[in-house]
């Protein structure tokens, strides 16, 4: 535990002050958390390492009223850091937002309890702020994907068959034969940005296909949520997607993806929307975080099926009249794109890695 607080201090310092750019000495901080769960216990501990004189406030000892009035006093450029061991809601007041509005700073750390005490140490190492490694990594993914005229992801997995003895191979090609959205970045610099802070471990460039209509082809799913937001693995299987839409899943497809998939397709289309890449080199697929928003950083993938993504708007779709945002995790052998003008297709992802 004592190792855990030390690590955890180390990177906590380093986000305070090279991401949030947090000023103690001309700026204020409030830290609201709870006591329920022994990694939100870490973290609180972290925060009192690194911010002594802050106000500290008991989420569960407090009403909103209190809570409230803490915030009001607090300043433009002044810093809020929530740990919540779920997420803490006060009525149906969403306090992030309202932070925002008053321009204040924000670290949040939210469904701590969904992180199993076996893998606390990799939500600890994935805090870790290297902002050299992000900066570089992000823009160099976001350049090529604003280069890409059609960019494909490719599947490979090995089957064992005959007890084992033998190796028979299975892969898929999914196409987005056109142009991309301009890629949005999470890796912890708000430099020119309306908004200072946001929700932690970070590490995600992502984008979205201009047409929807112009991705096909399959994907090998290896991990998803389940309506519980909680990660789950399982053995890859396959879905098949036409003009952007799900259409189709196969035999070995779990039962929650497809309940999932029934209760999207009951309400709105199963359009595949977000193109995520996660960076973050803490979370993998041995070693992972159970909180979906953790997890959504792991170093590799991700799809969202469904018509909520509310950062691009897309004619025909209303933000508010959307519904599911569903992430899916892709087996992710290579992926490359085919150069504007120069019909070249380059390397973005091989062998579990960025090529840059």
């Amino acid at each position: 535990m004592t190792e855990l607080i030390k690590n955890c201090s180390k990177n906590v310092k380093d986000i305070l002050e090279l991401s949030i750019k947090h000023n103690p000495k001309a700026e204020s901080s409030l830290v609201i958390y709870d006591t329920q769960y022994g990694l939100t216990d870490i973290l609180t501990q972290t925060y009192r390492n690194n911010l002594p004189n802050a106000k500290y406030i008991d989420f569960d000892k407090s009403n909103k009223e209190e809570i409230l009035s803490e915030i009001n006093n607090l300043k433009e450029k002044d810093l809020v850091v929530m740990i919540q061991t779920t997420n803490f809601r006060l009525d149906d007041f969403r306090i992030r937002l309202h932070l925002f509005s008053k321009k204040l700073k924000v670290i949040e750390h939210m469904h701590l309890n969904r992180n199993v005490e076996s893998v606390w140490d990799v939500y600890v190492n994935s805090l870790e702020y290297d902002r050299e490694y992000y900066y570089n990594t992000a823009h160099g993914i976001k350049n090529k994907l604003a280069s890409s005229e059609k960019l494909i992801i490719k599947s490979f997995i090995k089957e064992e068959v005959g007890g084992g003895s033998e190796a028979a191979a299975k892969s898929a090609e999914l196409i987005i034969d056109g142009e991309l959205e301009e890629a949005k970045l999470n890796i912890g610099d708000y430099d020119n940005m309306e908004n200072i802070g946001g929700t932690f471990p970070i590490g995600e460039v992502f984008t979205e296909s201009k047409l929807i209509e112009n991705m096909n082809g399959e994907v090998l799913i290896y991990a998803l949520a389940d309506t519980d937001f909680n990660m789950q693995m399982y053995q890859p299987f396959a879905i098949t997607i036409e003009k952007g839409l799900v259409v189709s899943y196969a035999d070995n497809a779990p039962t929650e993806f497809i309940n999932i998939y029934n209760q999207v397709k009951s309400y709105e289309t199963s359009m595949i929307r977000e193109v995520g890449f996660g960076l973050n080199r803490a979370i993998t697929k041995e070693r992972y975080l159970g909180d979906i928003t953790a997890f959504e950083r792991i170093y590799g993938m991700h799809l969202s099926m469904g018509e909520k993504h509310s950062v691009y708007k897309k004619e025909g779709l209303i933000s508010k009249k959307t519904k599911y945002h569903v992430d899916l995790f892709p087996v992710v052998d290579k992926v490359t794109f085919i150069n504007k003008g120069e019909k070249s297709e380059e390397v973005i992802f091989e062998n579990n890695k960025y090529v840059l």
